[in-house]
This record gives C-alpha cells, structure tokens and sequence, in this order.
C-alpha cells in the first residue's frame, strides 16, 4: 500500500474528498492541480496552469479541466465531477475506487467490469501536463472520450461566456492547437494513439467554486469547450494525453512519460514527502532559480526567499541550492538593501525593515548545512553585508535606521514593514511602527555574525568601527522590550510605551544564534510562547487571552487578513521555536521536538496532499486556511527534522 493513499469509502464522501488537493509543478512556476476527484473547487484550480511571459510573467489556467467518458455496449460513464448551485453533475467521483500519490498523481476508476487507471505528470522545466491512461481490465470494446475545457484567464480571474471567443480548432499531428483569444498562445492538445476530435463547441456555464465563495471572492465561472477526442482502448493498452503551449512529438509521448516517470523521487515516507515538496518551490524563471512563496498565489519574495530557503535547500544539493538561489537574489540588491518582490516587472521597488536582516541568517544556516567557511562567505557576501549594515546606520532612509541607542527604528504609515504585512485601505491591519522586537533581534544578530565573520577575514577596517555596537544594541534591547511585570518582551514600543500583545515574534530573540538575552530571560519568553502560542500546527499570531484575538480565518477578504496576524497558527515558526529550545535544553528537549513533528504527519493526507497549508485556525480543530502549499512551512519543518538528526 502507497505511503499517500485514499480508499472509495473515503472519496465517496465529498465533503472530504474536495476538502483534499493534490498538486504537480513544472519547476518553472506552472502547475496542475485540482480536488482528489477533480472537481475543481478554486478559480485557481486547473489541468495546465503555466506562466506566460508576455503577461508579465504571470500564472494563466489554459486548460482547466479534462472530463474523460468510458464508452461502452452503447452506454456512457462521465468520470468527471462539476459543482453548479445546488448540484453536482456529472459525479464521476463514485467511480474512482483508488487514489494514490507516489511518482505520479495516480486514480483508478472501476464501472461495470471496466477498470480504468489515470496518472498524471506535469513536466519539468516544460509548460506541458501529460495524463496517461491504462486500461486494466475490459470484458468488450471499449472507447475513451477526453473533452477538454478551457479558460485561457488569469489566475485571479475568471471567463465568462462570450462572443469574441475563437472556436475552430486546428488540427496538428495527433491532436488540435487552439487559440481563445489573439494575444495568448496555442494550446496543444494532442494524444499519443490516433483519435477522432469532434463536436460542437458550446460553453459549460455556471461551474461553481465553492472556496471562492468562502473566500469572498466571485465564484462562477463559464468554460469552453471545442470538441472531444475519441479513441478506443484495449485491456492492457495505455494511451498518453498531453497538453502543452509547445507542439509535442505525440508519437514519443507514451515513452516520454515512462522516462519522466523514472526520474521523479518516490514519496514513500513523512520526510520524502517534505523533500519532494520542498523542491517543487524552487523554479527557473527569467534566468534566475528562485524559491515561489506558495501555491497557488504566491509569487517570490525575498523574505520568504532567506526564511525558507535553508530548508529548501536540505531538498537536494545544499551548495549548489544555495547558490544559485542566493545569486539570483542579489539581482534585487538596490541602494544597500533587498527589495521587497523578486520580479523583473516591478518598476518601483518596495523595501521591508527586516528583509535584509534575514539574510545574515540564512548565510549562519548556509555555514552550517554545508562546508562554507567564514572566511569565504566574507569574500562572497561581505560587501552586500557591509552596505546592508551601513544603510541602517547611516541613517540614509527615514522610515528605517538606527537611533542613537542602537536600535532600529522603522515607521511606514502607508504599509507595513514587517512580516506581519496585511494591510488595507487604510495601512497596517497590525500596525507596528517604532522598535519593533524581530527585527532589532535581527540586526543584533546580523551585527554579530557579521564581526564573527570579519574576525575570521582579519578585516580590521570593518572591526573597528563595529566592534562595540553590539553591547550598546543588546543593553538598549532589554531596556526597550523587556516587560518586567509579566518576563517577556513587548511586540513594538515607541517613545511613549510599549505595545505588550503576547506574539511569536519575541521568539526570534531566543532562536538565533546571537541572542541579546541573557539564558535566564529567554526560559522565560519560551515559557510564555509555549503556555499562550504553541498549537500542533504551529505558533498563534496573538495569545487567546487578548480580547482581539480571532479563532479562525474565515469570511471576507479583511476579515481573515485580520485572523492571519491575530491568532492564526503559522506552521514555520515550529523551526525557530524547536532550535530555541534546543539551544537551551539541548538533548532534554528532543522527545517534545519530535513530538511535536509528528503530529505534522498527518497533515500530508489533509488539505494539500503532501503539502504544508499557509495558516491554520488558532482554535482547535486546527482547521487549514490560505493556500494548500507554504515554502517556508514546509522548508522549516524539514529544517527542524534536520536539527534534530544533527542534535542525536
């Protein structure tokens, strides 16, 4: 039995098997992926969902999904599965008898004596999806029918029936190539076994996303679709679908599929999943290998970039991964500091308080995953070190620099600065200016680590104008945040008080490798972490006991927005408060670190399939919100697993 697997008692029932997705990349930022039973249920759910350049680069669902029929003895069985209001017609899903996931996203269908096997692959480095399809077993003549419905949108967008809409399909070797609309490109579709491709075009109305309408978005979408391939099929015989913006050799894709089939990694345990899932995040686009925040919306970021990619990097070849990555990063390096988005369409960059300062962190991780010395992390990064210090001290940016205490001070009323970026018309949903705690946590660290690493490098020009700054840093870091009445340390203070919320971000303090705390005063912030904020899915955005604290992240747009960041369980927190507690309690702690880890195994039957949700309800049941696939959640875990190992 599959290590990732689902039974028809289970996927019988709708109510669990859409609340489960399964997802397949393209390591260029394209995708495929749909419900267990393929009933879409997102506008961002789609059989080939690639980006296209001319559209700045942009994610578009091409072909949204693929309805197959078995014909046979004059009879057709609709394996497909749409919800309308009120509805769902066909219900295909009662004939699927077995899911599972190891190489390839596999689902076999019984009717009758008619057993019918589907695996799909999204290829690599390739905007192409292939599906093939084995017909196991068949007592008479049996055909397959393949209809096609498409959408060429946006991602965040949705069709609606229309007149512009081109609906002549042109034929190609071993299929049709079809074009909507002028500006995009042709979709290929085409099979491996000469097939027939007819019918009328018409427009399937009304196709009902039901996470859409949760998440207060518009959530009825009209599909097209031109025609449907036919091909009979013989017991044994497997015949390979394949759509593409590129004309394929059909007459190669039943080989081509055995070949890539070989090469995926098989996901046969809790950490292969972790690893699988961790690389499909890091994507070749514009030149550059980048880490993609999540799936399915998330686009790259550099904050996200430095957090997630130490675990990422666990994934494959640590020294190559970080390279490349970081390499790429740099391209975005402006006036001292790392730009908010890793995109080449943005004009006007955007720059945070605390991004810059993570990347003295990743490169702490990058010296300890692999065999980089100091000394030549210096030679490679010192000089974006030095500018990154340098612009915070020099005071060069009003919104943010360093006070004469040392600190930081950042203060944006426009947006927010910090990780804790929802914001609305009117600014920060969490405003948080002043001396914030992560981020003066950071730049002691990057201060820190950046004498350590000059001291290694005899840099004696950079030492000395250095060298003292961390003492005052650490001083006015305890004066400013410390809260003595309750022993821990305050979210954000100003000139005139301290904001005391109980959040994860004071963690921060504890977890990195130079800590302005004393031991005595970080036992004490764990201790209230681990009392108010630990949950099984991760560290809550806000203490249940404060009267602003939100459950769950349910409803509109600004209503989960203010959840996310006041309450919601953020799963990548796990690593920094694991290695925390790890650095304080050493060996003691590892039965609770694995504890804790465990109970995530779960999680990769739940939601996304092998995935690690973004947010999860701060109340129990811990339900899964936001998108299915989260880099950092999954490259933290996977880091905490790998602090473990080393700590044995």
């Amino acid at each position: 039995m599959s290590y990732i697997s689902f039974k028809k008692d289970q996927l019988i029932n709708l109510e669990y098997s859409l609340n489960r997705e399964f997802l397949g990349t393209n390591r260029g930022g394209g995708y495929c992926s749909s419900t267990l039973v393929f009933c879409n249920t997102r506008k961002y759910h789609g059989l080939l969902v690639v980006p296209i350049e001319k559209f700045r680069g942009k994610n578009y669902v091409m072909l949204s999904s693929l309805d197959e029929t078995i014909l046979q003895h004059g009879r057709d069985f609709n394996f497909g599965v749409h919800k309308y209001e009120g509805t769902y017609e066909p219900r295909g899903h009662k004939y699927i008898v077995d899911i599972s996931y190891e190489k390839a996203f596999t689902v076999t269908y019984q009717v009758g004596g008619v057993v019918l096997k589907k695996e799909i692959l999204m290829m690599h480095n390739a905007p192409q999806v292939l599906v093939r399809y084995t017909l196991l077993d068949a007592h008479s003549a049996t055909h397959l029918r393949l209809n096609p419905l498409l959408a060429f949108r946006d991602i965040h967008s949705l069709s609606k029936e229309n007149p512009v809409a081109n609906t002549q399909a042109e034929a190609v070797k071993g299929g049709v190539k079809v074009k909507l609309y002028p500006e995009f490109p042709y979709l290929y579709m085409q099979l491996s076994k000469e097939a027939n491709f007819g019918g009328k075009a018409y427009w399937n109305n009304n196709i009902y996303y039901t996470k859409e309408k949760e998440r207060g978005y518009d959530y009825q979408e009209d599909l097209l679709s031109l025609g449907a391939f036919e091909v009979s099929l013989k017991k044994g015989e497997s015949i390979v679908f394949s759509a593409s913006l590129e004309e394929a050799d059909s007459k190669a894709l039943a080989k081509n599929f055995d070949k890539y089939l070989k090469e995926r990694a098989e996901r046969n345990s809790f950490e292969e999943c972790l690893q699988y899932t961790a690389s499909q995040f890091l994507i070749q686009k514009a030149g550059e290998t980048r880490i993609k925040g999540g799936y399915h919306w998330f686009e790259s970021n550099t904050r996200d970039t430095f957090i997630a990619l130490p675990g990422i990097a666990l994934s494959g070849k640590a020294d190559k991964i970080f390279d490349e990555v970081l390499s790429s990063a740099l391209k975005y390096f402006y006036n001292g500091l790392f730009a908010r988005d890793i995109s080449t369409h943005v004009v006007d960059p955007a720059f945070d308080a605390d991004t810059s300062l993570w990347f003295f962190w990743t490169l702490q991780q990058y010296e300890k995953e692999t065999k980089k010395t100091k000394k030549q992390l210096w030679k490679e990064y010192g000089e974006t070190l030095k500018a990154i210090l340098n612009t915070y001290r020099s005071r060069s940016r009003k919104d943010m620099r360093m006070d004469d205490n040392g600190l930081i001070w950042s203060d944006n009323l426009s947006r927010p600065l910090t990780w804790f970026d929802a914001e609305s018309n009117y600014g920060a949903i969490v405003p948080r200016n002043g001396y914030v705690v992560e981020v003066n946590a950071l730049w002691y660290n990057a201060v820190c680590y950046a004498i350590a690493l000059a001291e290694e490098s005899k840099d004696k020009e950079f030492l000395a104008h250095w060298a003292t700054l961390p003492q005052t840093i650490a001083e006015s870091f305890n004066d400013t945040f410390w809260y003595e009445t309750e022993k821990y340390l305050a979210d954000y203070a100003n000139h005139t008080h301290q904001n005391t919320d109980v959040r994860p971000n004071q963690l921060i303090a504890c977890a990195l490798d130079y800590s302005p705390l004393t031991e005595k005063r970080q036992r004490k912030v764990l201790a209230i972490i681990t009392q108010e904020l630990l949950t099984p899915r991760g560290l809550r955005t806000l203490s249940p006991e404060n009267p602003r604290y939100e459950g769950e992240s349910v409803g509109a747009v600004f209503v989960r927005d203010k959840a996310t960041f006041n309450g919601s369980a953020h799963p990548w927190l796990l690593g920094l408060y694991i290695e925390a507690n790890l650095k304080l309690y050493g060996d003691t702690y590892i039965p609770d670190a694995e504890a804790i880890l465990a109970d995530f195994e779960e999680e990769v039957r739940d939601h996304g399939v092998s995935c690690i949700s973004a947010i999860y309800d701060g109340n129990p049941p811990f339900q899964s919100r936001g998108c299915i696939s989260k880099a950092k959640n999954v490259a933290e875990i996977l880091r905490a697993q790998w602090l473990l190992k080393n700590k044995k």
